[in-house]
């Protein structure tokens, strides 16, 4: 008879071959009001670490709204409900933090390329003030003078 722990397989979870380059969704457990829901984040995995023993955790890097979000997950947590591998890319380094480096290299690059628009530069029609239209007026003798 087997004991069990964890709400999780733990022999699943030691069976997902996560490596860093992998694209996945990691389904989370989340709480609100009294009520469960899933919340899955998909994601670059920048970094395994601790293998495969009890604090193994894994590092998931995503873009939420133009900013890079990244999230540390346990990998056996019961509040991660299910991880699904989406992607393999072939990489050449086990921690992918020059990645953060590299999208704030880019962005950088996009922003020389923009071009800003001065006030000075538009054609902007003079209004006259209220005053001198009322002088003009005057002047031409359509309204009585004070």
């Amino acid at each position: 008879m087997a004991i069990k722990i964890s709400p999780i397989d733990i022999t699943e979870r030691q069976k997902l071959d996560l490596k860093a380059g992998d694209t996945v969704r990691v389904s989370q457990k989340i709480q609100e009001k009294g009520k469960t829901r899933l919340q899955s984040f998909e994601g670059l995995v920048l970094a395994v670490k601790h293998g495969r023993e009890p604090g193994a955790t894994f590092t998931v890097r995503r873009l939420a709204s133009g900013v890079g979000v990244e999230k540390i997950f346990p990998l056996y947590s019961p509040v991660v409900d299910k991880v699904e591998i989406v992607k393999r890319s072939k990489v050449r380094r086990a921690k992918l933090y020059h990645i953060r480096k590299k999208a704030a290299k880019e962005i950088k690059r996009q922003m020389r390329n923009i071009q800003f628009v001065s006030a000075e530069e538009e054609e902007i029609p003079e209004i006259e003030p209220k005053e001198k239209e009322s002088e003009k007026i005057a002047a031409e003798g359509s309204l009585p003078q004070k």
